[in-house]
């Protein structure tokens, strides 16, 4: 699976930040263990929701779509 994820930091809940991943546990781990440079200094971070794909291609398209204008508004509306 594929894994589009939204995170709030626990820090500054003003802040959110969206990834893609294959393993989303080990994703979030990395975020909070600062391996992520630009995540480390906001961290700890929430997994505020996560979206499965079985195709890689739509994953990313997705992704992609959540980090621009209208794809920020559609997530901080239904979602942060």
């Amino acid at each position: 699976m594929h894994y589009v994820y939204l995170l709030e930091s626990h820090s500054n809940p003003s802040l959110h930040y969206t990834g893609f991943t294959q393993n989303l546990k080990a994703r979030l781990t990395g975020h909070n263990a600062g391996q992520n440079p630009s995540t480390a200094a906001d961290r700890p971070w929430n997994l505020v929701g996560y979206f499965a794909f079985a195709q890689e291609r739509k994953a990313l398209s997705f992704e992609k779509y959540l980090k621009s204008g209208s794809g920020k508004t559609f997530a901080k509306r239904h979602f942060l």
